[in-house]
């Protein structure tokens, strides 16, 4: 409904129920900490295409060539420029029109499944990671910053990956927030590492997110182990890793049996992130179980199994109001 990592967004989460809420960080060209998704994405998700700033991106608008059937292309980084261009922006609906010929007509393609009612001149207001902390803590909300893999060579003129790591977490203590009202995260074992080797505090609970594309991409039992003598206490699974079926009906899977066995708790991904339950089946979240799936109600059989049966800590979702319907009608915080 609302353009993601916004002001707005945020707000709209947090009047939805959500307890915890991400930013996903990454860094602009002078090195200042900011709430992107990714750091190469500004092109489909800002109006950075219409603006002068648009000829420091990394590669510029290419239209469709309908010679050889190529889609129009862009990559502007959130790297190429500073914070203050940064903030100039304004954030739209992710997506593009890759049979442009104008980038007015590349910015304009959001998907039809979205909708642009809140994006526009007034709304979209994009952020730093600090201005973040300073809504979510005015929001009353704990804080889940996601350290994003930059799309530039680390180090970044200097930047190390250490640096980075630690710069997210210095932001909080400058802050004043405490390590109980922050759950960081990352897909690289070396930032976690990083934080239970020199964030300790942070580090209780720190998320390592688990990239796996499919069931046999998990780790085992003995990879859970090792995570665990490492100082690893949480990790992020997508959420197929955890149901499978069993007569039909959704039950946990053998992996989060040996999440358990290897006593690290778990937050999973995503709940709310699929199409039509009953025509897509959930798609790839839900590819464990798609046998399972045959309508919306099923979210909630979900839900419920791994709250219940699988004891997750936490789960992500990019619509809160379903989590939160469910946490209060189980008496749940």
């Amino acid at each position: 409904m609302f353009p993601e990592h916004t002001v707005e967004s945020y707000e709209a989460a947090a009047r939805m129920g959500a307890g915890v809420i991400e930013c996903d960080v990454t860094f602009t060209k002078d090195k200042e900490l900011v709430c992107r998704h990714a750091q190469n994405d500004l092109h489909t998700t800002t109006n950075i295409l219409l603006t002068p700033l648009a000829a420091k991106c990394t590669k510029p608008f290419t239209p469709f060539d309908l010679s050889t059937n190529t889609p129009a292309t862009a990559e502007c980084r959130a790297s190429d420029i500073t914070l203050v261009e940064f903030k100039s922006l304004r954030a739209k609906m992710d997506g593009f029109n890759p049979k442009a010929l104008t980038a007015q007509e590349f910015v304009a393609g959001t998907p039809a499944w979205r909708t642009d009612l809140y994006s526009g001149p007034t709304s979209g207001t994009l952020m730093s990671h600090k201005e973040s902390i300073a809504l979510f803590k005015r929001l009353g909300v704990k804080m889940t910053p996601e350290l994003k893999e930059a799309s530039v060579t680390m180090p970044f003129e200097g930047f190390t990956q250490q640096q980075y790591a630690q710069k997210m977490i210095d932001e909080y203590k400058q802050a004043g927030v405490k390590p109980s009202q922050v759950f960081a995260q990352s897909f690289n074992e070396q930032d976690i590492l990083y934080w239970i080797q020199n964030e300790p505090k942070f580090a209780k609970q720190a998320v390592f997110l688990d990239a796996a594309d499919t069931v046999k991409d998990l780790p085992s039992l003995e990879k859970l182990n090792d995570y665990k003598r490492k100082g690893v206490k949480i990790v992020a699974p997508p959420i197929f890793a955890l149901l499978t079926l069993e007569d039909g009906k959704l039950v946990p899977s053998a992996y989060a049996k040996n999440v358990k066995k290897a006593e690290l708790d778990i937050i999973t991904w995503s709940l709310e992130r699929s199409g039509v339950m009953a025509l897509d089946k959930g798609g790839w979240y839900y590819q464990s179980v798609t046998a399972g799936i045959h309508h919306e109600g099923d979210i909630l059989e979900a839900l419920h199994v791994l709250n219940k049966d699988v004891g997750i800590r936490g789960i992500f979702s990019d619509w809160p109001a379903t989590v939160t319907f469910y946490a209060n009608c189980m008496g749940l915080k």
